[in-house]
């Protein structure tokens, strides 16, 4: 697999349990620039607070401390960082996407199925990433528009997750430089729905925002206006 040469190996760290990996970090600032893998988390978080499933063994559960990128919006930061993820996991560019703004996505009999999402956030100068992964199960959560799957449902093959954290996070220390993902959900066309509205995709803004059409006209919406896209 293709790395750029700018890209760099952080020190690995690897917990048998913890609250969260990203908790983790935000505790220990001390540690630098490094890698956090856990095993099973107890408190494993996902965007607007919701909870994150994380049973032992099913998944890959990371955070990484990185020096924030320079000339990088925090939207465009998680959307090249999950493509960087999907690139690692899904290395012949079959089945994996993302889903706007922050969420890894496959299609499966003709539907969009989650796999993951990915949280960030700055502090004194650092970058803290939180990946989310279900490798060999997905937990089974009703009355979801978009379901949880797995690697293993899709038939792709579940690497250890020492081996897939070194290779994520290589990516992740060169975010300047973006990845493209085989394919970006919603694309432009695509009705959509949230929490406070609903439009027409028109396409994925440079900075990371999304822009929809709406009854109200144009709007670009950022990662923290919305939630429940589908």
């Amino acid at each position: 697999m293709a790395r750029d040469a700018s890209s760099v190996d952080l020190p690995l760290i690897r917990l048998a349990a913890v609250d969260s990996t990203q908790a983790f970090l935000r505790r220990n600032p001390h540690l630098g620039c490094c890698v956090v893998v856990a095993d099973r988390q107890s408190e494993g978080r996902g965007r607007q607070g919701n909870r994150w499933e994380s049973a032992a063994g099913a998944g890959l559960w990371m955070s990484a401390a990185l020096p924030a990128p320079a000339d990088v919006t925090p939207g465009l930061v998680l959307q090249r960082a999950m493509a960087a993820a999907a690139r690692v996991l899904d290395p012949e560019g079959r089945i994996l996407g993302i889903k706007w703004p922050n969420d890894l996505v496959a299609w499966k009999d003709g539907h969009l199925v989650k796999l993951g999402g990915i949280l960030g956030e700055q502090i004194a100068g650092r970058l803290i990433l939180g990946l989310g992964v279900n490798l060999t199960e997905a937990p089974v959560i009703p009355d979801r528009a978009i379901p949880p799957a797995s690697l293993k449902d899709l038939g792709l093959d579940c690497p250890s997750v020492c081996d897939l954290a070194v290779l994520i996070s290589k990516f992740w220390t060169n975010l300047e430089q973006g990845i493209q993902p085989l394919f970006s959900w919603p694309e432009p066309g695509t009705p959509i729905h949230w929490e406070d509205g609903q439009g027409t995709c028109l396409g994925w803004e440079p900075d990371g925002r999304l822009k929809v059409a709406t009854a109200d006209g144009t709007q670009r919406l950022s990662s923290g206006e919305i939630s429940g896209l589908n």
